[in-house]
């Protein structure tokens, strides 16, 4: 039988050959999936896989499996294979570790990548990143209404646009926290999430220009509830994706159901870790992709997070509605018909670089433990939060 064949059936390949390099040794641990056996032993290769545990035999034909579908299954799976690895010898410094040659994606008892302690200190506070371009009233809307929430350390404002400048800093608002503008080089969505030096909290409010609903209350719960979940995303537009059984396809969904799968970061806390994640160790060229198409950074973000954690996003407050009550649908690129489209071709086309679907969907929302009880408004801690 052929290594392939063997590979293929998810058989563990017994090779008893001095001197042969299994293919993609390079980057390939074949340790966890093939028996090497030097041929002076061959007399005893009967002895020596009955000593094999039980145990390791399963782990190495799930490894075997990883390996045939990910690297040798096909002729474009060998060709991108041997492309990633002339890639990481010319630019090693970009090149794939150890465990994302050898470890399967998403494998069950996914650890969190943040360090002790899971709780970070509330003294601390967190950094609000505003990314905008030219909306200026709304923005300053925004910034008025955030600096007022208890935990905010600084306030960040990405300038995305390169044909203007920033406002004069006499124009800016006057508010009692640190208010701090960069302007970027490039209009490129991904700029929101580049771990500036600015940000000195581990705690980040993605927001956009235009988030002008959320009340303080409602800002400061989603903080302490991050503080909880440090390592999800938690925020407050909630979305949804779904397998299209006509179309084979993934699609986004928009529409309010009863469970979720993503927060946007339009109005979302995440982990500062997670900006230098999507920086640079991004894979493939979803970062690029993102930008090309300027859209879908916030679905980018998901999957990093998901894939890398093993978990859902949280939801915070009930509230569905976060920009200008006087907006329309029809004024607002989330409701253009061809925006949705693009939306669900990116979960599509992130799904096929991660070669799985890292998402989680739950059926779960934080809310305020007394903010919907009979009780007089003194004794909740938390009393304006949004119903719609």
């Amino acid at each position: 039988m052929s290594l392939s064949d063997a590979l293929k059936a998810s058989c563990i390949p017994v090779i008893v050959a001095d001197g042969y390099v299994l293919p993609f040794s390079e980057v390939l641990d074949w340790k966890r999936a093939a028996i090497v056996i030097r041929e002076e032993e061959l007399i005893n290769v009967m002895d020596i896989l009955k000593t094999i545990p039980l145990g390791r035999i399963y782990a190495m034909r799930q490894q075997v499996g990883f390996y045939w579908d990910y690297y040798f299954s096909s002729m474009r799976a060998i060709t991108l294979t041997t492309l990633q690895i002339i890639n990481d010898r010319v630019f090693p410094y970009a090149g794939r570790k150890y465990d994302q040659w050898n470890d399967a994606p998403n494998k069950a008892g996914v650890i969190s990548p943040l360090f002790l302690p899971m709780i970070p200190s509330k003294a601390l506070g967190f950094t609000a990143v505003i990314l905008t371009y030219d909306r200026i009233d709304s923005l300053f809307r925004v910034i008025r209404q955030v600096a007022n929430t208890p935990s905010l350390a600084k306030i960040l404002v990405v300038w995305n646009n390169q044909q203007k400048a920033p406002p004069p800093a006499a124009s800016w608002p006057k508010v009692n926290k640190p208010l701090k503008v960069v302007q970027t080089r490039q209009n490129r969505l991904s700029n929101r999430f580049y771990p500036y030096d600015e940000i000195e909290t581990a705690a980040i409010l993605a927001l956009d220009d235009d988030i002008i609903m959320l009340t303080n209350d409602e800002l400061e719960f989603g903080y302490e509830a991050w503080r909880e979940f440090p390592d999800r995303i938690v925020g407050f537009p909630s979305r949804l994706h779904l397998f299209d059984n006509v179309t084979k396809k993934w699609k986004y969904e928009s529409e309010w159901t009863n469970e979720i799968s993503m927060v946007l970061t339009g109005a979302a806390f995440y982990h500062k870790y997670f900006s230098f994640l999507y920086t640079n160790s991004q894979p493939g060229h979803i970062k690029k992709w993102v930008d090309e198409h300027v859209n879908c950074e916030d679905i980018a973000m998901n999957f990093l997070i998901a894939n890398v954690t093993g978990k859902a996003p949280i939801k915070v407050t009930p509230r569905k509605k976060f920009k200008c009550p006087e907006c329309t649908n029809i004024d607002m690129l989330s409701a253009d018909a061809s925006h949705m489209v693009e939306r669900s071709e990116c979960i599509t086309k992130f799904t096929d670089v991660y070669g799985t679907m890292p998402l989680k969907t739950i059926e779960f929302r934080a809310d305020p433990v007394l903010y919907k009880d009979n009780f007089p408004s003194k004794l909740k801690r938390f009393n304006d939060i949004g119903s719609l």
